[in-house]
């Protein structure tokens, strides 16, 4: 029998075959990789680590930056998965290196994890307890050293600060809305309206929204200031804006509050209230509450806009509530700061300022800090209404105050702007304008954002600080300089079954 040889298809079979060689000997030897699933996020922030090109069943250390922080075991592929990790809550602002070595071989790979935290809206959080929980530069025994980095003329009036991703966003009385470079004060982009811009913006996945006196609420790129999509309500929108579970909440002049689709503006549901609203909305568990100069303070289903509850107290037209542990708070022309159960509306006390209340209060610490009339500084303790320390301004105190890491910051028409202790109210600093101060602070990443009458939106931060140092990077660890933890444990990846061992 006669065996006939295809030189060409044997050819391609021999070349298909060394192709695959190829491929098999390249996978083996493919350099060590490292992944995140997160880059980016504030002190505390937890994330999952993965690995690929790792020697078979070996120990691999993972340090964030250079403190060894898990120690896991590589699969017999070479690769570990999905191991739970989480920023040190003293990583500064700026780039951080994670590091996958291999025990005892010099074999490493690295990536980067950005430390920022981002304040989105008027309130911080949609539950308006204007808390900072994240900042750790800023605090009682640093914030006195602080000094002006940059100012930017804005026309500031009552638009406070958002900041996100290294932007700050910012309304206007000249129509505008700008997005500036949080660390140089330099223009990004800037949006005209139809009219002043006195709301505060909110941003939210890539997009920033805000109220104007042109009666609409707008819809723009974060990045390119690009409008998205715009709304119109029957008047004026002054109120600051929360966002919270892709709902947009915000008052108008027209007595109403709406809720409007995130990505699409349309409207979800109104609320019809007695008279304008130009507070904010605060958004916890699934309710809505918010203040009307129809002198009361409504709770409302969030997904419905259906009324819960509502209670009757006389309310000045901006003053916006918080929520925290279950109490809702608010401040009210008849000279007190009330509490209510979040839930179901109880009265749970009132702590009597002896005039007209009339800014928004900050909540942190189980601390409520709040203004009074003569330009007083209250801190209440946030479950009992007992008094816990004042301090006197001698000035109308015209902006919801801020806290962060032991520091209370809020200014007044007497155009200073003040950082307190928060346990003992005792000052600390303070920066004199050259106009009152009615724009809210936001205190982020070492940095106070402030605006003042004067027409300039200020950043304060140390000398030589975060800023001066423009959120720099850490240094790149050596891997060869890192030491090994030999007390840790392995940490499984989510999977049963990881292997043994060999060192």
């Amino acid at each position: 029998m006669v065996h006939r040889f295809d030189l060409h298809k044997a050819g391609c079979r021999v070349t298909v075959l060394c192709a695959m060689a190829c491929l098999l000997t390249a996978a083996a030897f493919a350099a060590p990789a490292v992944s995140l699933s997160k880059v980016t996020g504030p002190p505390t922030t937890s994330f999952l680590v993965s690995g690929t090109g790792f020697t078979a069943n070996r120990l691999v250390d993972i340090y964030f930056d250079t403190t060894d922080v898990a120690l896991v075991v590589s699969s017999p592929s070479g690769t570990f998965s999905k191991i739970a990790l989480q920023v040190p809550a003293a990583a500064l602002p700026g780039m951080h290196w994670v590091t996958a070595a291999l025990r005892n071989s010099g074999i490493a790979a690295q990536t980067s994890f950005l430390v920022q935290t981002n304040w989105t809206e008027y309130g911080f959080t949609p539950a308006g307890k204007r808390y900072n929980p994240y900042e750790n530069v800023l605090n009682p025994s640093t914030v006195g050293s602080i000094d002006l980095d940059w100012g930017f003329a804005v026309g500031v009036g009552n638009s406070s600060p958002a900041v996100a991703n290294g932007v700050l966003y910012v309304g206007s009385p000249d129509s505008n809305v700008y997005a500036l470079n949080a660390s140089t004060g330099a223009q990004v982009w800037s949006f005209l309206t139809g009219g002043g811009v006195l709301s505060s913006p909110a941003v939210a996945n890539g997009i920033v929204y805000v109220g104007s006196n042109d009666d609409n609420v707008y819809a723009l790129n974060a990045s390119t200031g690009a409008k998205v999509w715009s709304f119109a309500t029957g008047s004026s929108v002054e109120s600051p804006l929360t966002v919270a579970n892709g709902v947009v909440y915000v008052g108008s002049d027209d007595n109403n509050v709406y809720a409007l689709n995130a990505s699409t503006g349309a409207k979800v549901w109104s609320f019809a209230t007695g008279n304008p609203v130009d507070s904010s909305p605060a958004v916890a568990n699934g309710i809505v509450y918010v203040d009307s100069s129809d002198n009361h303070l409504y709770a409302l289903d969030a997904n419905t806009g259906a009324m819960l509850w509502s209670r009757g107290i006389s309310l000045y037209f901006s003053v916006s509530p918080a929520v925290a542990n279950g109490a809702v708070y608010v401040g009210s022309s008849d000279g007190n700061i009330y509490a209510f159960n979040a839930r179901y509306g109880r009265f749970l006390w009132a702590f009597a300022t002896g005039g007209s209340v009339d800014s928004s209060p900050a909540v942190g610490n189980g601390v409520l800090y709040e203004e009074g009339v003569g330009g007083i500084l209250y801190a209440v303790n946030a479950g009992t209404g007992a008094l816990l320390w004042s301090f006197q301004t001698y000035a109308t105190l015209t902006t919801a105050p801020a806290v962060a890491n032991g520091v209370v910051y809020v200014g007044g028409d007497n155009r200073y702007m003040y950082a307190l202790n928060a346990s003992t109210g005792a000052l600390l600093w303070s920066f004199s304008t050259a106009g009152a101060v009615s724009s809210s602070p936001a205190i982020v990443n070492g940095t106070l954002y402030a605006g003042s009458n004067d027409g300039t939106l200020y950043a304060f931060d140390q000398a030589g600080g975060m800023l001066a140092k423009r959120h720099g990077s850490a240094k790149r660890p050596d891997p060869l300089k890192l030491i090994p933890d030999h007390s840790l444990t392995i940490s499984r990846p989510s999977k049963a079954g990881a292997p043994m061992a060999t060192d």
